[in-house]
């Protein structure tokens, strides 16, 4: 791994959110200096367990960003070598005014923080993607594993209002354009439902999906579901592809491709206490299951860790918030 990175000031959009606060707490550790921006500079739910990082009080500066005002997105980047854009809204449930909510926060976000980079002279931009710019993506041939090459369908999204995988699929599209328009160094990563121990006081969407598992939940998210990963693993990815100058394109970020119906019989064996539905094994129609989905990454350094622990990690740390008992 390149060390002379480690001493780059960075900025992390979307510092506060559970992914975000992993990889703010793995760039301070690494003796970055890191620019991360939230929502509301005066909410300690956003800013309290940032500074309260080893390192946070003399290499950690919060910004106050709207991702569609561009001079407080330039204030964050500035005199930064490297951007990490995370800050995406993720609504899984039902959306009012996809367009409001969901599709001009991701997409006129992501061109707002790439312009802002290009004219800060950052190095590379790396952009958190998901797993939901993969699938759903009904054409993909039924024999072949679905990998980086594969892409959402957006028609698709647009007939079953699959909005945040919309706004997912776009905001990716619009980051690589630029890239190709502008010269920007820009690589990406395309994480799976994200679980593990929480930093911040709030859940995310993945955490909220297990928590609604355990309490009787028979949803088997079709459409959404590739395969899980670890917060650390996510947060581990995002520092690979920024400090390995061969790493480019996009970069699967799964533990296995694997159903959701495996995900949950594994929850059902490890906390029988709980009431987990019975589900069948094959809960995405046609999804090809493999072990080596994040290979990219693998070849990088990446160890993922196995969805067992992945498990264990996220229910213990449920309990030990308080978010079930």
């Amino acid at each position: 791994m390149s060390n002379s990175k480690q001493n780059d000031v960075v900025c992390v959009t979307g510092g506060s959110g559970c992914i975000g606060s992993w990889l703010v707490r793995l760039l301070l550790d690494r003796r970055y200096t890191v620019h991360a921006t939230v929502k509301n500079l005066n909410d300690d739910k956003e800013t309290a367990h940032l500074r309260a990082l080893e390192g946070a009080d003399t290499r950690l500066r919060l910004f106050q960003i709207d991702l569609l005002d561009y001079d407080s997105i330039v204030a964050a980047v500035s005199g930064c070598a490297g951007v990490f854009h995370l800050a995406s809204p993720c609504i899984v449930d039902r959306v009012l005014d996809p367009q409001k909510e969901l599709l001009d926060p991701a997409v006129k976000g992501t061109i707002n923080v790439l312009t802002a980079a290009k004219a800060a002279g950052v190095r590379r931009v790396v952009v958190t993607s998901s797993v939901a710019a993969i699938i759903p993506s009904p054409n993909w041939p039924a024999d072949k594993v679905k990998a980086e090459e594969c892409w959402t369908d957006v028609e698709y999204c647009k007939q079953k209002e699959l909005w945040y995988s919309l706004s997912k699929t776009l905001a990716e599209q619009a980051a690589w354009d630029f890239s190709k328009e502008s010269g920007l160094d820009v690589v990406v990563v395309n994480p799976g439902p994200v679980l593990g121990p929480v930093i911040p006081p709030t859940l995310n969407a993945s955490m909220l999906l297990l928590v609604r598992l355990l309490q009787g939940s028979n949803e088997t998210y079709e459409d959404i579901w590739m395969g899980l990963v670890h917060f650390k693993d996510v947060a581990v990815a995002h520092i690979l592809v920024y400090e390995n100058p061969s790493a480019s394109g996009r970069h699967l970020c799964v533990e296995d491709i694997s159903h959701f119906g495996d995900f949950v019989g594994k929850v059902a064996e490890l906390y029988p206490e709980y009431n987990v539905p019975r589900l069948p094994r094959d809960t995405q129609p046609g999804l090809l299951r493999t072990k080596d989905a994040g290979k990219k990454l693998m070849e990088l350094g990446l160890q993922f860790i196995p969805m067992e622990e992945i498990i264990k990690d996220s229910v213990e740390s449920l309990k030990s918030k308080g978010f079930i008992s």
